[in-house]
């Protein structure tokens, strides 16, 4: 008996971002597939897919967004269930990784969550995990399984192309733990200059800037990190900079996490102008400070090499790490 066998992609949201989901099934010219998903009366999480997904590459899609903890649980359980649902291979994407900050222990007694959320998708069943950019490149070392780990540097350089001269462009790192993704930046903006700034936190998601290194007179000063959280670190810095002589301050970012005073402290700063990508959702009624670039091409064309089997550095330069 001889059977030609024919490869399948399928591709399934979570309730956490199905806009996100839409988005890059529409990029790949299909449909999300249907999934039952709801809650049990004390809150526990249900999901049955409606069709079959037997011998298919099934994506699963799941940013770890708020409510945070319940969104990574319901990513485990769709991908729990479709390993029992005999899945030939399972891809957790997960465009916000989440715990991603809890990636080493800085004092005693304290968890490496990062590290318990990797084991958690692996055990679920997931074959391999797509993210985009990481808190630390360490993370990668905590997967068994093969990862994915996209970047959005692209679409972000290409949005500071589009409307500055590199000449008048200062790249600014605004703590010590951004100075590899500035000089990530620079070797694609040669004719721009680096600034590095210092800060020191004074309290849990408090922080205060203390010092900026090089020339950032009468130039437009592009801020760059992974992710805005509460904004502290990124408008204390945006202030030093334009107390230093700045003409103009910019803050670009991949994860627009957006927590507890963020919006109010982005309002109030005197950054010009927040880019950030959709890897999360963004509250209603945002600041017009705030811009939102699409990540969603860049995770379908990632998601349509791992089914062809291709390469995904190609789709980067090898930009991608």
């Amino acid at each position: 008996m001889e059977l030609v066998t024919k490869k399948r992609m399928q591709i399934f949201s979570g309730r956490g971002y199905p806009d996100l989901g839409e988005a890059v099934a529409e990029h790949l010219g299909m449909k999300l597939g249907d999934v039952a998903i709801d809650d049990f009366a004390n809150e526990e999480i249900y999901c049955r897919y409606q069709e079959n997904i037997r011998g298919c590459d099934v994506f699963v899609v799941q940013t770890h967004c708020s409510p945070i903890n319940q969104n990574i649980m319901e990513h485990c359980i769709m991908i729990e269930a479709a390993k029992r649902a005999s899945a030939k291979r399972i891809t957790a994407v997960a465009p916000f990784f989440g715990y991603a900050r809890q990636d080493k222990k800085a004092r005693s007694r304290e968890p490496i969550t990062a590290r318990l959320l990797a084991d958690m998708l692996t055990v679920s069943g997931a074959d391999r995990v797509v993210s985009v950019d990481l808190h630390s490149q360490q993370l990668q070392g905590f997967f068994d399984q093969p990862l994915d780990h996209l970047t959005a540097l692209p679409l972000l350089v290409d949005w500071l192309r589009g409307r500055f001269d590199e000449e008048e462009l200062v790249v600014a790192s605004p703590d010590a733990g951004r100075v590899d993704l500035m000089e990530k930046f620079l070797s694609h903006l040669p004719g721009a200059t680096p600034a590095y700034l210092a800060k020191t936190r004074t309290g849990h998601n408090v922080a205060r800037t203390l010092a900026v290194t090089g020339d950032v007179e009468g130039k437009v000063c592009a801020l760059v990190d992974d992710m805005i959280d509460t904004a502290g670190t990124i408008c204390g810095a945006a202030e030093a900079l334009m107390e230093r002589g700045a003409r103009k301050v910019l803050a670009l970012a991949t994860h627009p996490v957006l927590s507890g005073p963020a919006l109010e402290r982005i309002d109030a700063s005197p950054i010009d102008r927040v880019v950030v990508t959709n890897t999360l959702p963004i509250p209603e009624g945002v600041s017009d400070k705030i811009e939102v670039v699409s990540i969603a091409p860049i995770v379908a064309s990632t998601m349509r090499a791992i089914f062809e089997d291709q390469s995904v550095s190609e789709l980067f330069d090898d930009q991608n790490q």
